[in-house]
Parts: C-alpha cells; structure tokens; sequence
C-alpha cells in the first residue's frame, strides 16, 4: 500500500510541475504582450493642393480671358494660352487671308465651332475692330461667298460653298467675276440634262464674267480661281 502512495505521490508531483510550468508560460506571454507597442494608426490624409486662381489683367484682353473661363468655352488650347491670344491670332489671320484673295469672312465662317464663335463675338470689338463687323456678320451666315474649281448645282437658295468637300455643292443664279492672272481658265453653263448652254476657254486673262441663269441646271469651273457674285 505504500508502494502505490508513493507511485501516486510522484504522479501527483509531476502534474504538479506541470500545471506550474504551465501557469509560469502564460505569465511569460502576458508581460511580453504588456511590453508590446501598441498597434500604429493610419496616417492622417494630406491636404489637397491648394489651386491658384488666374491673375486676369484689368484690360480688354483680360476681361475676355476670365470670360471664356467663366463660361468654359473651348478652343485649341495646344496652340493658344488663352482666348485673347487666339482673337489675336484670328486678326492677324483674316488681313493673311485678305492678301491671298480669299474672302475672310468666308474663311473665317468656314472655320470656326460654335464656342470659339463666342469668343470671336466677345473678344472681336475691342480686340481687332479692323475686321469685327466682317467676323461678326460672317458668324452670323452673312459673307461673300466664293466659288472655286467644281461643277456647281444652280439653286435658287443654295447652301454655302464647301472647298473642302468632294459633295456636289451649289450655286446660286447670279452675276459673277472672278480676277487675277487667269491662265487657261475653262467654264460652262448646261442645262439640267448636261447639254452646254455657254462656255469659254481663256488662255490668258485679267478678269472674266459671267451670268448664271435661274433655268440652268449646272456650271462648271475649273482653273478660274474663285468667282464672286457681282452685286
């Protein structure tokens, strides 16, 4: 009986050694966690850039500029730095066209979007006063309109030339002239079934005219330059 004592002393003694070995590790785990730094805080967000207004100058140019910012009005801004400089351009632009013998209202009504039109509308009367009643009329539909080498369908209301397009345009009936240094200039009227109602063939000539009539049904021009209707 004393043998199993003593088996059942050492069995309790090492369950014992045991349980203390066990009670001293979790002591160990908890002063390493007291001993840990707390977990770190996101970082706090940066301020946004502040964003710097325009400095818009007290002049023509820059009450235009704070203008078409204002209203967002688009304009090639990979050539321009602001909208006073394209009006500037558009000036400059118009005289060039002048000494090429094309129209520049024409030109310029040929060009131009709706927003740059409102910049040329806003910024044309103080900025270039030369050609702000030419630009503002052709804004509006209202310029000389030219005609150029094709074969022009006669329309009693036509709509305005396109020199870009491979469309058949039109031609209103009409006086027109067209001038220069005109070398073998060829033109032709014709009926709306293509028969030849007048023509003309000028190997060399200063200036030429010719009348379109209401009943004709196409003209022709090639090598003439551009005709203008007389008014």
């Amino acid at each position: 009986m004393r043998l199993m004592r003593g088996v059942g002393a050492v069995v309790a003694g090492f369950a014992a050694v045991a349980v203390l070995s066990g009670c001293g590790g979790d002591s160990d785990d908890g002063a390493k966690a007291a001993s840990s730094p707390p977990a770190s805080s996101e970082a706090a967000p940066e301020p946004e850039p502040t964003v710097e207004e325009p400095d818009y100058p007290a002049t023509p140019a820059g009450d235009l500029d704070r203008l078409a910012d204002e209203k967002g009005w688009l304009y090639d801004d990979s050539l321009y730095e602001s909208a006073s400089g394209y009006v500037a351009d558009i000036c400059e632009s118009m005289t060039a066209q002048e000494g090429f013998g094309t129209e520049p209202g024409e030109w310029l009504a040929l060009r131009t979007g709706s927003d740059e039109a409102d910049i040329l509308k806003a910024g044309m009367p103080k900025l270039c006063p030369k050609w702000s009643k030419v630009a503002l009329a052709a804004l509006s539909g209202d310029y000389v309109r030219s005609y150029s080498d094709g074969t022009y369908t006669v329309k009693a209301n036509p709509a305005a030339p396109d020199p870009g397009s491979d469309e058949d345009q039109e031609i209103g009936p009409g006086r027109y002239r067209t001038k220069g240094d005109l070398e073998d200039c060829y033109w032709e009227r014709t009926t709306k079934s293509g028969d030849i109602i007048d023509n003309s063939f000028a190997t060399s000539a200063q200036e030429i005219t010719v009348t379109i009539r209401a009943s004709d049904g196409q003209f022709t021009t090639r090598d003439c330059g551009a005709w203008r209707l007389v008014k």
